[in-house]
C-alpha cells in the first residue's frame, strides 16, 4: 500500500517570496510536501531505482536578457527510455505500449489525496479522486518526479481539469519557489501516452516568473505573454484554483480539438502585470502562474541535436545533451531553435481572438 499524502486548502503555502540574485530563497521553512518528495525521491536515487544516478549539474546562465538556465545532462539524452511513436494529439491510450501501470511499484512515492470535507471544491464524480506521484528514472533535475492521476483508469495524454487542478496544488503545497510543474501533450515531445504532469526542482529564477502580459480574459485569470515565446498565461491565487483549471482546460480542449500542440509550464510567479505598470512587488511568489504555448507539431522521431523543444525548454529551462552545444550555444541560438517551433504569427493571433471568445462564451 502506497504511502498516502492527504492535503487540504489550509496546506498552501501563500508567503513565498524570491530572494535577490538569480538563485531561489525561500521566504518558509521545507513544509511536508517538499520533505515527502525530497526524502522519497532521494531514497529511490540510493536504492538504484533510476537508469543513471542523477548528481550536481553543470549549468550556467546565457548571457542576454532572457536569462536561459542551461544545463548539462549528457546520461538524460543516451539513457532514457526511447519515446513511443506518437501520430496523433489525439491518439488513442494503448495498454500494450509502456504505461504507468507497468512500473515497479517501489518508484511510486505516495498518492495525493485532497481532504475536501467541508470545502467547495469536491472533485466531480466522474473525475479520479487521487494522484500518483512517482519517481521519474530518466531524470532532468533533483526531485524530477511524475504526477499520474489514477494510472488504473488508463487516461491518454489530454489534460483534465483534476490534472491541472493537482498541478496547481501541488505548486501551492511547496515553498520553494524553485519547483515547477509541466505537461508535454501529444505531439509536443510527450513520450508516454498515459496522462501525466511533470514535477521537478530547478533552483535559478526563470523570466517566465516575471513576464509582462496583455489582459484577454483577465476575470478568467487569462493573458497574453508579451516576450519570447510568444504564449498564454493563467494566473491564479489559492483562492481561485478550481475556476481557474476550469479555464485552462477550455483552453487545452480547444488546442486538442483543433489538432494543435501545446505545453504548460507551472511556476510560481508574481501577479501579472504590463510593461506600462510599475515593477510592483515582483518578488511576490504567492500565486501560481501557468504558461499555455500552443505551437507546430512533431511526429515521428525527429529531434534536435542540442536539446528537444517542450515545457522546460520553452519556459527558459535548458537540459542539453552534449557538453559542446552546451558550451558553445548562445541566446541567439537558442531562440533560433525555439521559433521553428512556434506558431506563425498570423496563426497565432487568430488562435488568440478565438480562444478568448471561447473563454467567454465558457
Amino acid at each position: 500500500m502506497p504511502l498516502q499524502f492527504v492535503y487540504s486548502n489550509q496546506d498552501f503555502v501563500t508567503d513565498v517570496c524570491r530572494s535577490s540574485g538569480n538563485s531561489l530563497g525561500t521566504a518558509s521553512p521545507p513544509v511536508k510536501f517538499d520533505t515527502t518528495i525530497q526524502a522519497g525521491w532521494t531514497d529511490r536515487m540510493e536504492r538504484g531505482l533510476f537508469r543513471y544516478h542523477l548528481g550536481d549539474l553543470q549549468t550556467r546562465i546565457l548571457p542576454g536578457p532572457h536569462g536561459y538556465v542551461a544545463q548539462l545532462n549528457i546520461q538524460r539524452g543516451l539513457e532514457r527510455r526511447k519515446p513511443q511513436e506518437i501520430l496523433s494529439i489525439q491518439q488513442e491510450f494503448n495498454a500494450k505500449q509502456f504505461n504507468f501501470n507497468k512500473i515497479n511499484p517501489e518508484e511510486i512515492i505516495f498518492e495525493m489525496i485532497k481532504d475536501t470535507e467541508g470545502g467547495n471544491d469536491k472533485v466531480q464524480s466522474h473525475q479520479p479522486c487521487r494522484m500518483v506521484v512517482l519517481v521519474n528514472v530518466s531524470p532532468l533535475e533533483f526531485g524530477h518526479c511524475l504526477f499520474v492521476p489514477d494510472p488504473s483508469r488508463c487516461f491518454p495524454q489530454v489534460l483534465t481539469t483534476f490534472a491541472v487542478q493537482v498541478g496547481i496544488e501541488s505548486v501551492l503545497l511547496s515553498s520553494d519557489p524553485g519547483f515547477r510543474v509541466g505537461f508535454n501533450s501529444l505531439g509536443a515531445f510527450a513520450s508516454v501516452n498515459h496522462l501525466h504532469l511533470h514535477g521537478y526542482y530547478l533552483d535559478h529564477e526563470l523570466k517566465i516568473e516575471s513576464m509582462p502580459v496583455k489582459p484577454l480574459a483577465p476575470e478568467k485569470g487569462f493573458y497574453r505573454l508579451l516576450d519570447f515565446p510568444g504564449g498564454f498565461l493563467f494566473y491564479t491565487d489559492s483562492e481561485r484554483v478550481v475556476d481557474v483549471a476550469r479555464a485552462i482546460c477550455g483552453v487545452t480542449d480547444f488546442l486538442v480539438d483543433s489538432n494543435i500542440a501545446h505545453n504548460l509550464f507551472l511556476t510560481r510567479g508574481c501577479p501579472p502585470w504590463d510593461r506600462r505598470q510599475n515593477e510592483e512587488d515582483h518578488s511576490s511568489r504567492k500565486g501560481v502562474r501557468i504558461a499555455v504555448w500552443p505551437r507546430i507539431s512533431c511526429f515521428g522521431a525527429k529531434e534536435e541535436s542540442a536539446f528537444n523543444v517542450a515545457l522546460c525548454e520553452l519556459a527558459g529551462h535548458l537540459p542539453f545533451k552534449n557538453k559542446k552545444d552546451y558550451e558553445l550555444t548562445t541566446e541567439n541560438d537558442v531562440i533560433g531553435i525555439i521559433q521553428r517551433y512556434l506558431l506563425p504569427d498570423a496563426e497565432f493571433h487568430t488562435l488568440e481572438q478565438q480562444l478568448t471568445r471561447h473563454l467567454m462564451d465558457l
